[in-house]
C-alpha cells in the first residue's frame, strides 16, 4: 500500500490537502473492492478455467511461463523476405483460442464486480453451456455454465484475415467445450477446419503439442498463433507468441494493432519461416528453456 501509495502521488503530484483527501479516499475504495474478492488473483491468472474440460493443458503445466510480447511491423521492414507471386499457393494462418481470441471462466467463479467492471469497459461477453467430460450421480453428462469474453477487436480480425488467408482453429481444449464456444465466436464459419485436443501430440517435453504437419508437408506458407509457444515447439519457425488475453485487459490491442499487420506482411511472402525467426528467434528460445533443438521437426529453411 505504502509503495503504491507513492507511485500515486508521483503521477498525480497534489499540491493542496484536499487533493490528497481525494486521493486516500480513491485508494480505500480500492482497498475495499479488493479486499471483498479473495478469488481475484485467479481470475486475473493467465491460466484461465481450472475445470478439466476447459483447461489448455499445455499452459497449465508451466506456470512460470512468460510469453513473448509481439513486436510490432515498423515500416522499415516491409521489404523483408521473398514476396510471394503465386496467388494460388494459399497463406493460411492456424489460430488458437482460449487466451488467445477468447478468455472464458467458469460461471459460477467469476465475481460479478468482475464481470461488470470488464463490460462496461466495452468488453463483450457472452454465457456458454458446455458438456463436461465428468458424469453426475445419475450418470448424465454434467453440465458446465461459462462465461465467455472475446478479445478486442475478435469479428474485425476474424474477417480481415478471412480476406487473404485461411482460417484453421487448432485449440487443446476438448470438443465438448471449444466447439459450442467457436461456433459463437465464427458464426461467418470462417474456419475452415477445427482441430481439438485429440488433434494435438505428446512429445518428450511437453503434452498436447499441435503438430502443423497434420495440415500440410510444406510449411513455408502457414502460420500459427498461440499465447502459448510450447504449443508450436515442433516447428518454432511457423510460430507467432502473443501476450496472453484475461478479462483484466479491456483495453488489449493484440489483434488488430500487432497481430493484423504481422500476418499481412507474412501473407505476402513466399517463406514465413525466415522473417519469423529474425524476428522471434524461437528456436534459441526453446534452447533456453532445456528443448534441444534436434527435438524440433523443423529448424532449417
Amino acid at each position: 500500500m505504502a509503495e503504491l501509495t507513492q507511485a500515486a502521488a508521483e503521477v498525480y503530484a497534489p499540491r493542496t490537502v484536499q487533493a490528497w483527501r481525494t486521493l486516500w479516499g480513491w485508494l480505500a475504495f480500492v482497498f475495499h473492492v479488493v479486499a471483498q474478492i479473495p478469488s481475484l488473483a485467479s481470475i486475473l491468472s493467465f491460466i484461465g478455467l481450472r475445470n478439466s474440460l476447459l483447461c489448455n493443458a499445455s499452459s497449465a503445466s508451466s506456470p512460470a511461463f512468460k510469453p513473448l510480447p509481439v513486436v510490432e511491423l515498423s515500416p522499415e521492414e516491409g521489404g523483408l523476405g521473398d514476396v510471394s507471386d503465386a496467388s494460388d499457393d494459399k497463406f493460411t494462418v492456424v489460430l488458437d483460442l482460449d487466451e488467445t481470441l477468447v478468455c472464458a471462466y467458469e460461471t459460477s467463479s467469476l465475481p460479478m464486480v468482475i464481470r461488470n467492471q470488464a463490460i462496461e469497459a466495452g468488453l463483450k461477453c457472452f454465457e456458454l453451456e458446455c458438456i463436461s467430460v465428468e458424469k453426475e450421480g445419475e450418470g448424465k453428462q454434467k453440465v458446465n455454465h461459462v462465461t465467455v469474453f472475446e478479445r478486442p477487436g475478435l469479428q474485425e480480425f476474424l474477417r480481415q484475415i478471412n480476406e487473404f488467408a485461411d482460417l484453421v482453429l487448432f485449440t487443446a481444449g476438448l470438443e465438448g467445450y471449444a466447439r459450442p464456444l467457436v461456433d459463437r465466436i465464427d458464426a461467418e464459419n470462417r474456419f475452415i477446419l477445427r482441430l481439438y485436443r485429440p488433434a494435438t501430440s505428446s512429445t518428450e517435453y511437453r503434452e498436447h503439442v499441435k503438430d502443423l504437419s497434420c495440415l500440410s508437408k510444406d510449411l513455408c506458407r502457414t502460420v500459427i498463433v498461440d499465447n502459448n509457444p510450447f504449443s508450436f515447439l515442433l516447428q518454432p519457425l511457423n510460430g507467432i507468441p502473443c501476450i496472453p488475453f484475461s478479462v483484466g485487459q479491456p483495453y488489449d490491442e493484440q489483434l488488430i494493432g500487432v497481430l493484423l499487420p504481422l500476418l499481412k506482411h507474412l501473407s505476402l511472402q513466399k517463406d514465413v519461416r525466415p522473417v519469423l525467426y529474425e524476428r522471434f528467434h524461437m528456436p534459441e528460445w526453446f534452447q533456453k528453456h532445456g528443448i534441444p533443438a534436434s527435438h524440433c521437426v523443423d529448424v532449417d529453411f
